[in-house]
Protein backbone atom coordinates (compact mmCIF):
# COMPACT_ATOMS: atom_id res chain seq x y z
CA UNK A 1 0.00 0.00 0.00
CA UNK A 2 2.88 2.39 0.73
CA UNK A 3 4.28 1.98 -2.79
CA UNK A 4 0.82 2.62 -4.27
CA UNK A 5 0.37 5.68 -2.04
CA UNK A 6 3.80 6.98 -3.05
CA UNK A 7 3.18 6.45 -6.77
CA UNK A 8 -0.25 8.07 -6.66
CA UNK A 9 0.99 10.99 -4.53
CA UNK A 10 3.77 11.61 -7.01
CA UNK A 11 1.30 11.48 -9.91
CA UNK A 12 -0.90 14.21 -8.43
CA UNK A 13 1.97 16.35 -7.06
CA UNK A 14 3.20 17.72 -10.38
CA UNK A 15 1.37 21.01 -10.68
CA UNK A 16 2.25 21.65 -14.31
CA UNK A 17 -0.45 23.69 -16.02
CA UNK A 18 -2.52 21.87 -18.63
CA UNK A 19 -0.90 23.43 -21.67
CA UNK A 20 -0.91 21.14 -24.70
CA UNK A 21 2.39 20.58 -26.43
CA UNK A 22 2.73 19.01 -29.85
CA UNK A 23 5.59 17.36 -31.67
CA UNK A 24 4.40 18.61 -35.06
CA UNK A 25 1.81 20.77 -36.81
CA UNK A 26 -0.39 17.81 -37.77
CA UNK A 27 -0.72 16.74 -34.11
CA UNK A 28 -1.71 20.26 -33.16
CA UNK A 29 -4.29 20.40 -35.95
CA UNK A 30 -5.81 17.07 -34.84
CA UNK A 31 -6.05 18.41 -31.27
CA UNK A 32 -7.68 21.65 -32.47
CA UNK A 33 -10.22 19.66 -34.51
CA UNK A 34 -10.93 17.51 -31.44
CA UNK A 35 -11.33 20.62 -29.28
CA UNK A 36 -13.78 22.13 -31.78
CA UNK A 37 -15.83 18.92 -32.10
CA UNK A 38 -15.98 18.34 -28.34
CA UNK A 39 -16.78 21.99 -27.70
CA UNK A 40 -19.83 21.76 -29.97
CA UNK A 41 -21.01 18.63 -28.15
CA UNK A 42 -20.51 20.13 -24.69
CA UNK A 43 -22.11 23.51 -25.44
CA UNK A 44 -25.43 22.70 -23.74
CA UNK A 45 -23.70 21.66 -20.51
CA UNK A 46 -21.12 24.46 -20.53
CA UNK A 47 -22.44 27.38 -22.59
CA UNK A 48 -19.54 29.76 -21.90
CA UNK A 49 -16.74 29.24 -24.48
CA UNK A 50 -13.78 30.03 -22.19
CA UNK A 51 -14.98 27.70 -19.41
CA UNK A 52 -15.74 24.96 -21.93
CA UNK A 53 -12.33 25.36 -23.57
CA UNK A 54 -10.44 25.25 -20.25
CA UNK A 55 -12.43 22.20 -19.15
CA UNK A 56 -11.77 20.28 -22.39
CA UNK A 57 -8.12 21.31 -22.46
CA UNK A 58 -7.71 20.08 -18.89
CA UNK A 59 -9.56 16.80 -19.51
CA UNK A 60 -7.37 16.19 -22.55
CA UNK A 61 -4.18 17.08 -20.66
CA UNK A 62 -4.94 15.05 -17.53
CA UNK A 63 -6.18 12.04 -19.51
CA UNK A 64 -3.01 11.98 -21.58
CA UNK A 65 -0.83 12.62 -18.54
CA UNK A 66 -2.37 9.59 -16.78
CA UNK A 67 -2.36 7.47 -19.94
CA UNK A 68 -6.14 7.07 -19.97
CA UNK A 69 -8.33 7.32 -23.08
CA UNK A 70 -9.95 10.76 -23.15
CA UNK A 71 -13.25 9.32 -24.44
CA UNK A 72 -13.40 7.00 -21.42
CA UNK A 73 -12.81 9.96 -19.09
CA UNK A 74 -15.48 12.05 -20.83
CA UNK A 75 -17.96 9.16 -20.58
CA UNK A 76 -17.11 8.70 -16.90
CA UNK A 77 -17.59 12.42 -16.18
CA UNK A 78 -20.94 12.38 -17.98
CA UNK A 79 -22.14 9.44 -15.87
CA UNK A 80 -20.63 10.62 -12.58
CA UNK A 81 -21.51 14.32 -12.52
CA UNK A 82 -23.11 15.20 -15.86
CA UNK A 83 -20.31 17.80 -16.16
CA UNK A 84 -21.24 19.59 -12.91
CA UNK A 85 -18.21 21.00 -11.11
CA UNK A 86 -19.88 21.07 -7.69
CA UNK A 87 -21.67 17.72 -7.85
CA UNK A 88 -21.76 15.80 -4.55
CA UNK A 89 -23.02 12.22 -4.39
CA UNK A 90 -25.07 10.67 -1.61
CA UNK A 91 -21.86 9.09 -0.27
CA UNK A 92 -19.88 12.33 -0.45
CA UNK A 93 -17.95 11.92 -3.72
CA UNK A 94 -17.12 15.32 -5.19
CA UNK A 95 -16.73 17.19 -8.43
CA UNK A 96 -16.61 16.22 -12.07
CA UNK A 97 -15.12 12.77 -11.54
CA UNK A 98 -16.83 12.18 -8.19
CA UNK A 99 -13.64 11.64 -6.22
CA UNK A 100 -14.12 10.40 -2.67
CA UNK A 101 -12.65 12.78 -0.06
CA UNK A 102 -10.57 10.02 1.55
CA UNK A 103 -8.29 10.16 -1.51
CA UNK A 104 -7.10 13.61 -0.44
CA UNK A 105 -5.85 12.07 2.80
CA UNK A 106 -4.31 9.05 1.06
CA UNK A 107 -2.47 10.83 -1.77
CA UNK A 108 -2.98 14.55 -1.22
CA UNK A 109 -2.76 17.13 1.51
CA UNK A 110 -6.07 16.18 3.12
CA UNK A 111 -7.98 19.22 1.83
CA UNK A 112 -11.13 17.67 0.35
CA UNK A 113 -12.34 21.15 -0.65
CA UNK A 114 -9.77 21.11 -3.46
CA UNK A 115 -11.84 18.40 -5.16
CA UNK A 116 -14.08 21.19 -6.44
CA UNK A 117 -11.10 22.74 -8.26
CA UNK A 118 -11.32 21.61 -11.87
CA UNK A 119 -7.71 20.59 -12.48
CA UNK A 120 -7.33 18.96 -9.06
CA UNK A 121 -10.50 16.91 -9.50
CA UNK A 122 -9.58 15.83 -13.01
CA UNK A 123 -6.01 15.01 -12.00
CA UNK A 124 -7.13 12.92 -9.02
CA UNK A 125 -9.85 11.20 -11.04
CA UNK A 126 -7.56 10.32 -13.95
CA UNK A 127 -4.76 9.09 -11.67
CA UNK A 128 -7.20 6.98 -9.63
CA UNK A 129 -8.78 5.56 -12.80
CA UNK A 130 -5.30 4.72 -14.15
CA UNK A 131 -4.50 2.98 -10.85
CA UNK A 132 -7.63 0.83 -11.06
CA UNK A 133 -7.07 0.04 -14.74
CA UNK A 134 -3.54 -1.06 -13.88
CA UNK A 135 -4.84 -3.24 -11.04
CA UNK A 136 -7.20 -4.86 -13.53
CA UNK A 137 -4.48 -5.28 -16.18
CA UNK A 138 -6.10 -2.78 -18.55
CA UNK A 139 -9.60 -4.26 -18.38
CA UNK A 140 -11.88 -1.21 -18.71
CA UNK A 141 -14.96 -3.06 -17.43
CA UNK A 142 -13.28 -4.18 -14.19
CA UNK A 143 -11.29 -0.94 -13.79
CA UNK A 144 -14.45 1.16 -14.05
CA UNK A 145 -16.16 -1.16 -11.58
CA UNK A 146 -13.35 -0.58 -9.09
CA UNK A 147 -13.52 3.17 -9.68
CA UNK A 148 -17.22 3.13 -8.85
CA UNK A 149 -17.07 0.50 -6.11
CA UNK A 150 -19.19 -1.91 -8.12
CA UNK A 151 -16.52 -4.30 -9.46
CA UNK A 152 -18.02 -7.21 -11.36
CA UNK A 153 -21.44 -5.63 -11.79
CA UNK A 154 -22.41 -4.41 -15.25
CA UNK A 155 -24.64 -1.32 -14.88
CA UNK A 156 -21.92 1.25 -14.12
CA UNK A 157 -19.30 0.20 -16.72
CA UNK A 158 -22.04 -0.20 -19.33
CA UNK A 159 -23.34 3.31 -18.57
CA UNK A 160 -19.84 4.74 -19.00
CA UNK A 161 -19.32 2.81 -22.25
CA UNK A 162 -22.66 4.12 -23.56
CA UNK A 163 -21.81 7.72 -22.57
CA UNK A 164 -18.33 7.31 -24.07
CA UNK A 165 -19.90 6.96 -27.51
CA UNK A 166 -20.96 10.63 -27.27
CA UNK A 167 -17.29 11.65 -27.15
CA UNK A 168 -15.78 9.55 -29.91
CA UNK A 169 -13.70 11.48 -32.40
CA UNK A 170 -12.86 10.28 -35.88
CA UNK A 171 -9.38 11.85 -35.91
CA UNK A 172 -6.48 10.28 -34.07
CA UNK A 173 -5.15 12.16 -31.08
CA UNK A 174 -1.41 12.27 -31.23
CA UNK A 175 0.48 13.99 -28.41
Amino acid sequence: MDSVRSALSSAIANQAPPVPEFRDTESKLVYLRWLSAMSDRLKKKKPEWQIRKEFLQTVWYESRRAGVDVTLVMGLIQVESNFRKFAVSSVGARGYMQVMPFWTRVIGDGDAGKLFHMQTNLRFGCVILRHYLDRERGDNFLGLGRYNGSRGRAPYPEAVFAARRNWLFDGHLVG
